[in-house]
């Protein structure tokens, strides 16, 4: 039983010391700016990269949801109205609350699967499988 314990004590103390910031899906905030009566988006395509997602579906809830016009120019999004950076990172999250995180198990392990023209929420860790509203 000694034996045990001494490789019990040199097995924890050979343990990583915990990872800061241990949460490995971060959301990235907007970057951009107002250009006269426009907002201007730099880091849209990163952010929908970042969550596993198209771009103009993102782009697509956005404009619904902040009830402006807009459209991806290269690599920037600009929306045809001035638009705070804290509603659109609110928005985003709101997106990534209903498209990208799984209503069973909470990972973003998800993917957006259409079958017989409805749209779900497929879950890549648990296997859950749930309807989402289509974002026309």
């Amino acid at each position: 039983m000694d034996n045990y314990e001494q490789l019990l004590d040199k097995a924890v103390e050979e343990l990583p010391e915990t990872v800061a910031g241990g949460d490995r899906f971060n959301l990235e905030k907007v970057k951009g700016h107002i250009e006269g009566n426009k907002t201007v988006i730099i880091n849209l395509k990163k952010i929908a990269k970042d969550i596993g997602r198209d771009e103009n579906h993102l782009l697509k809830y956005l404009l619904r949801e902040l009830a402006t016009p807009g459209k991806i120019i290269g690599e920037r999004v600009i929306f045809g109205t001035k638009v705070a950076a804290s509603a659109i990172n609110k928005k985003i999250k709101k997106y990534v609350s209903e498209f990208v995180y799984c209503s069973e198990c909470g990972k973003p392990d998800t993917k957006l699967v259409e079958e017989r023209e409805i749209n779900y929420l497929r879950c890549l860790a648990c296997g859950a499988k749930k309807p989402v509203k289509t974002v026309l």
